[in-house]
């Protein structure tokens, strides 16, 4: 009954430890390739062909839902993966969805037509692949009317996490907030479109201001997730046992989600 989580590096930790609050009995398994960390500077075909590798890894560990909760993935691959690439029997979601549903205000599952929303200016700070996939944009013009989406790619600040250079992390975040600015002065929310910022929220969120709401991605993808399995209670793939895998030097790995977690992880290779 196991459910995969993915994610390029360890941002995607984030999503992990909330998901596994919110539904406390599911095994989780969590794939990082941390040995092609970060997927923000790659191409889409390259990080299309990196997905489907891990996610293949994930279903042989008896996954047969898998959370792509890293944005990057999630922008360039995901519509491919699920167009083409899936197997019939397995699912794979993605991120953005339970986020822009909070967004404009959506119950889980609601398709109805696309309408106005409360929200008009919305700042984005993302990976530069998630910026230039324009995914973001394209989900969000499927659920709302009139909302202007200004984009600003975040470079730097995911390898300064993945380093522990949370100084160096906090200084990219209020220089990215402050070139948004010049282009959007004055926006009504945010979004954090990379599971690794939730860790700097309290700075994006002091750098933009009180006045403008900060959305932030694990909860969101929790109750999502929740929600989900609660419809499609056959989507537990049989696996039992939950996990860390790695692309990357299982120790070396391990030492960083220990440090972003604040609790020990022991990740194995892949």
């Amino acid at each position: 009954m196991a459910v995969g989580i993915f994610d390029s590096g360890l941002g995607g930790l984030t999503v992990l430890d909330a998901v596994q609050k919110r539904l406390p009995d599911v095994p989780f398994v969590y794939f990082a390739d941390s040995a092609h960390a970060p997927y923000g500077v790659r191409d889409a075909d390259d990080i299309y062909a990196l997905t489907t590798a891990a996610v293949s890894r994930l279903f042989e560990a008896g996954c047969d839902l898998v959370i792509l909760a890293c944005n990057t993935a999630s922008a360039a691959a995901l519509r491919r993966m699920q167009e083409g690439w899936v197997p019939r029997d397995k699912r794979v979601l993605g991120v953005f969805v339970p986020l822009i549903e909070a967004l404009t205000e959506r119950s889980w599952g609601d398709n109805s037509p696309p309408r106005e929303v409360a929200v008009k200016h919305v700042a984005l700070f993302a990976t530069p692949a998630t910026v230039s996939s324009r995914a973001f944009q394209r989900e969000l013009a499927f659920r709302a009317i009139g909302v202007d989406v200004e984009a600003q790619a975040c470079g730097g600040v995911v390898d300064a996490i993945e380093d522990g250079d949370m100084i160096l992390a906090e200084a990219l975040v209020r220089s990215h907030v402050d070139a948004l600015r010049r282009k959007m002065p004055s926006p009504d929310a945010a979004v954090l479109g990379c599971t690794h910022y939730p860790l700097m929220e309290d700075v994006f969120q002091d750098a933009l201001g009180p006045e403008v709401r900060v959305y932030s991605q694990a909860d969101l993808v929790a109750e999502s997730l929740a929600d989900y399995l609660g419809r499609h209670p056959g989507m537990l793939g049989p696996g039992a046992q939950g996990g860390y895998l790695t692309t990357g030097d299982p120790r070396r790995v391990s030492d960083g989600a220990t440090r972003f977690l604040r609790r020990q992880i022991g990740f194995e290779a892949a």
